[in-house]
């Protein structure tokens, strides 16, 4: 079977994609295969912040991420350049900046570009959404 990265770029909200990349990484899973991780770039970090409140009858995505990665292990990586750009903040990154609120909060982790290339290398497909 496969071993898949998953990178992101798109928000949560106002387009499919961040949603099709969340339901092929549940596919992937289901069929056999393995999700390395999921490398959250560009707008795709805004995924992970913890300040989205979809409504009660609104798919939550940020939860169906953190409950991918409960359940199946899956890395969830921001790309800290493109996270801190728009605001997303980890809370060492909030003290970093002297800031005293963050909205970033695990399982998701910050990374650079390097993690991303490193991943490309041990995996078998990067499939970008």
């Amino acid at each position: 079977m496969s071993k898949f990265i998953i990178q992101v770029n798109s928000a949560a909200y106002g387009c499919a994609s961040s949603y099709s990349a969340y339901r092929f990484a549940k596919a992937a899973i289901e069929n056999g295969h393995s999700i390395e991780k999921v490398f959250f770039y560009q707008d795709g970090v805004l995924n992970t912040n913890h300040l989205n409140s979809p409504a009660s009858d609104e798919f939550d995505l940020k939860q169906a991420w953190i409950d991918l990665h409960q359940r199946h292990g899956v890395a969830l990586v921001n790309c800290v350049s493109a996270a801190l750009r728009r605001g997303v903040l980890s809370e060492s990154d909030a003290k970093e900046n002297q800031y005293s609120h963050w909205n970033m909060q695990p399982p998701f982790i910050m990374g650079g570009l390097g993690e991303l290339v490193i991943g490309i290398e041990t995996a078998d497909r990067l499939v970008s959404f």
